[in-house]
Order: structure tokens, then sequence, then C-alpha cells
């Protein structure tokens, strides 16, 4: 059995989830003590019961008893099924942060599954899923015959109310294969690397704001959008910013931004180089406050010539562990990035290497 230190680094719920994620694909069981020790509520939080509560339907996982607070899971994964889950996660708790422990145990799934998930969209010290929808997924298609995320319904904190539908058709299925090492050889020669070196050539900016139609009156997301097309006019290549309001339980919003970047000429589909950045809508916040501060966080990232930014550096690793000769580059090596990497060298056979904004991973 997989044991885990909870409070390794930062010491936050991405351990947990990324935990969940590979236990369930490698059919190794883990026990996780001292969960979320580095943050001011430890222990389990909502969106982590609704991933467990989903893997024991998605694969008849068991656990020992676990509640809001539990500070230890014990965790036995099964095989994947296949099917239509619906999980709420009941609160605005993270939408995208619960498909951070679904979306690559799924991908491998017997037949079609899909995923209906009620909660928040979008919220602080996460990727919401916008990000994910245009930022993360694009990444993951090279796993997968189709994989397509609707965002049905709009949920800001504290009362949610979001809804999104994920639909992922496996191309590889483990129950074709008699052991992980089988799989993971046949992975290897049907899948394309993860190989971002060159950053390339900056060839357009895209973008969404989504805020409750409360805010429609005083056109914020208009304005929102206004400031951060201000700040990234100087790069002089196609700039969209989508504006929608919503009818929303709570009043809020974001900003998302995504860059694209092509090498000689061409986005390459298989390895997109795509730099994204957010800004919530917050009280205190001006609508111009909250456009420049996203742009600002992009032009950061475009400037530092990598190409991966420092949130999908660390959503990556999990992927990266299942190719190695993989690699990225990113302009922050986080404690998520590094906590992540802890966990996945334990469920594989691989090892990463991190020299300064240059992360690989080989075959042990």
């Amino acid at each position: 059995m997989i044991e885990l230190d909870g409070s390794y680094l930062e010491g936050g719920g991405s351990l947990v989830r990324v935990a969940l994620a590979l236990s369930t694909l490698t059919g190794k069981e883990f026990k996780v003590t001292n969960i979320r020790s580095g943050r001011p509520n430890p222990g389990l939080k909502a969106q982590h019961l609704n991933a467990i509560k989903a893997l024991k339907e998605i694969c008849n996982a068991k656990t020992n008893n676990v509640e809001l607070g539990s500070t230890l899971l014990h965790y036995i994964p099964n095989k994947i099924k296949s099917g239509t889950y619906e999980i709420d996660i009941g609160t605005a708790g993270s939408i995208s942060l619960l498909l951070q422990a679904l979306i690559l145990p799924c991908m491998f799934a017997p037949s079609k599954v899909t995923l209906k998930i009620k909660g928040g969209t979008c919220g602080k010290w996460q990727a919401s899923v916008d990000y994910l929808q245009n930022v993360l997924l694009p990444q993951t298609r090279r796993f997968v015959e189709k994989i397509e995320l609707k965002v049905l319904k709009r949920g800001y904190f504290p009362k949610g109310g979001g809804e999104v539908s994920l639909e992922i058709s496996p191309k590889l299925k483990l129950k074709d294969f008699s052991n992980l090492s089988s799989f993971l050889e046949e992975l290897s020669l049907k899948t394309a690397n993860i190989k971002l070196a060159d950053q390339g050539k900056l060839e357009q900016i895209r973008g969404t704001v989504n805020v409750s139609s409360e805010l429609e009156e005083k056109q914020v997301g208009d304005r929102i959008k206004n400031a951060a097309t201000g700040k990234l006019k100087k790069y002089a290549i196609p700039i969209n910013i989508r504006v929608d309001y919503a009818n929303t339980l709570s009043i809020g919003g974001e900003l998302v931004l995504w860059a694209k970047f092509s090498t000689e000429g061409e986005i390459d589909y298989d390895n997109p180089v795509i730099l994204g950045a957010d800004a919530l809508v917050e009280k205190g916040k001006s609508s111009e406050q909250i456009g420049q501060e996203a742009a600002e966080k992009l032009i950061k990232e475009i400037s530092s010539g990598t190409t991966v930014d420092e949130h999908l550096a660390d959503q990556l690793i999990s992927f990266m562990a299942l190719l190695p000769g993989s690699n990225i580059t990113a302009r922050k090596i986080s404690d998520h990035l590094q906590t992540n990497i802890y966990v996945a060298e334990k469920f594989l056979e691989i090892g990463f290497k991190v020299e300064r904004d240059k992360i690989s991973v080989e075959e042990k």
C-alpha cells in the first residue's frame, strides 16, 4: 500500500486529488494522513468528499469512514466502469478541482463516460471550468477519441448552483489489458508525448468574461473586457474576448484569458502552446482593475518565454507521468507542482527532473 503525507510542501488538497486519480487508474490502494494540514481549516472539503463518492460509483472503490474535516483517507480502488454519473457538490465547492480526481481514470473506461456536476464554476484558489475547457483539455485530447466540457449554468460563491457536463469517449481501455505495464506500454506507443519546449510565435489572444446578470446595468462585463483589451493591444494580434451575463444564485464572475502560439505558422494540434490567466470579480475591485489584473498576469506568462503557465504546469504532472519522455517549461515551479510530482512518483515507475524552468519525466 502507498502511504502519503498530506502535509508535504504546501499541504493542500491537490495531493489528495492527484492520488485519487492515479490510484483509480493504476489500481494501487493508498493511505494519506494529515490531509490539508497546511490550510486554515484542515481535512477533506466538499469537493474531495464528492470526488470520493463519485469514485465509489465509477470504480466501486472502498474507503474508511470519511466526512467533512477528515484528515485520514484509506482508499482501495476497483475496476473503472463507464456510464453517466451525476454529482452535486451542494455548495460553491469547485467543479474543476473535483474533476482533477475524475478526468484521468475516466479517460480509460470501457466506453463513454458522462459526468454531470453541480457546484461552483469559478472561485478563489482554483482554475475555473473555462480555464479547464480552453487551456487544460486541449492538452488531454491525445489520450481520447473525444473530450468535451459544456458549461450549462454559472455558479459563484457562496451559493454555487453551477452546472457542467463533461463527456469522455476513450481510445485505449484499461479492461483490454492484463496488467498496468502492458497498458502503459501501449499508451506510450499510441499517444504523442507532451512536448512543450518552445513557446513559438504569439498568434491570438482569446477570453471570456462571465458575470451575473445583476451587473449588466453597470456594464461590468464590457468594462472588464475593454480594460483587458486595452492592456493587450500592444501585441498587434487578433484579440477576441466574449462577454456573457448569466442568471446566478450569487453575484460574481471572472475573466479568463488564453494566448495561443504557433510554430512555423501552425498551431500544433497534439502539443498546442496555450498560456492562461484569470481574475475574479470581487468586492472592492473595479471592473477596470479586474481586466487589467488578468491581462497583466497573461503578459507576465507571455514575457517569460515558457510554454505553460504556472497553473497548467502542476495540472499536467499526472498526465506527463503516463508518457515518459515528456517535457514542458514553466515560469514558476510552484509547491503545487512539486507536491504533484511527489504523488506521481509514488504510483508510477517514473522520475521527474526539474532544471530551472524545465520539467521532464523519464522511466526509472
